[in-house]
């Protein structure tokens, strides 16, 4: 691109515009369900009893420390592709599919709601999957994909501990 004059504020990735602000609008929501998410299982990590404390309290840590992380991850995304990225409760809020969590729920429930939670999340992501690849856009596939198998696996996982 020999002589190209680079305009600022202008993104030329090979995205169009329209794309860019449909996929970014797809992940503020994954954003959202996955700040939800993080806080739900921070939450039920501090608060679980029962006898199965120790088993919960370190599995809770293992979940919303992969959650945090890829809070960065989605929010990056967004910002690559020429959009702020919410970041304040009140647009979690408005754009996540995850009911609050009402009560002190024990520990077996807190498992269930996190299953819920989990699996919420991974359809916000597969939702978004069509778009990005008709818009080829091979970076927020990857981080899809990725965050359909954690997910996924995270929620079978859960779902083990409610089986008989």
């Amino acid at each position: 691109m020999k002589g190209k004059k680079i305009e600022a504020g202008k993104i030329d990735i090979g995205i169009s515009e329209k794309h860019r602000s449909a996929i970014a609008k797809g992940l503020s929501k994954l954003l959202a369900d996955s700040f939800t998410l993080y806080l739900m299982t921070h939450n039920f990590h501090w608060n679980v009893v029962g006898p199965m404390f120790n088993t919960l309290h370190s599995m809770f840590m293992d979940q919303y420390t992969e959650q945090w992380n890829a809070l960065d991850t989605i929010a990056e995304r967004i910002r690559a592709l020429g959009v702020v990225a919410p970041g304040s409760y009140a647009e979690y809020e408005k754009l996540t599919i995850i009911p609050p969590v009402e009560g002190k729920p024990k520990a077996l429930e807190m498992v269930a709601l996190l299953v819920a939670a989990q699996e919420a999340t991974a359809r916000t992501a597969r939702e978004l999957l069509p778009l990005v690849t008709e818009a080829n856009d091979q970076p927020t596939t990857d981080l899809l994909t990725q965050r359909l198998d954690l997910h996924e696996k995270t929620a079978w996982m859960l779902r083990s501990l409610l089986e008989e």
